[in-house]
């Protein structure tokens, strides 16, 4: 499955860092930033969530909660949130499921290696629900500043 811009986003429940249950649905009548990463604490993805975290407060003003997922555990979770003082939510796709609906765990070559894994996305759903915009194969460099100036644009 792929969800596509201008549908709506597909609702999903997995466990965060926090020991809470989430879904998507839990935030509408807030934009929702969902991004989808590889794995806790490697080089590209802690720049990512640090960037995300550093603009943390400009997304907040502008009524938009911010979520991470990985395949990774909540309690690898919780570490790197503690390690890098993350003010946002990471939640677990640990069977990747959420991941195969957003079309994100898909075949992935590194060194000569093929393997599953995420593909680095991050989507932008609105206050009802729908996919409003996405970015794929994202290149770290940029990516927040750009992903916060679509969401200024969208007010606008």
């Amino acid at each position: 499955m792929n969800v596509k811009i201008g549908q709506p986003a597909p609702d999903f429940r997995l466990p965060a860092n926090d020991g809470s249950e989430v879904s998507l649905s839990d935030y509408r009548g807030k934009k929702v930033i969902l991004y989808f990463y590889p794995k806790d604490m490697t080089p590209g993805c802690t720049t990512q969530a640090c960037d995300f975290r550093d603009q943390y407060q400009a997304f907040a003003d502008l009524n938009v909660v911010i979520l991470g997922v990985s395949p990774d555990p909540v309690q690898r979770h919780q570490k790197f949130i503690d390690k890098y003082t993350l003010p946002f939510l990471l939640l677990a796709d640990e069977e990747h499921k959420v991941a195969e609906a957003y079309g994100v765990w898909q075949l992935k070559k590194n060194f000569g290696v093929e393997k599953m894994g995420i593909v680095r996305s991050t989507f932008v759903i609105d206050e009802d629900g729908t996919l409003i915009k996405e970015w794929r194969k994202v290149r770290v460099k940029d990516h927040v500043a750009e992903a916060l100036e679509f969401i200024k644009e969208s007010k606008a």
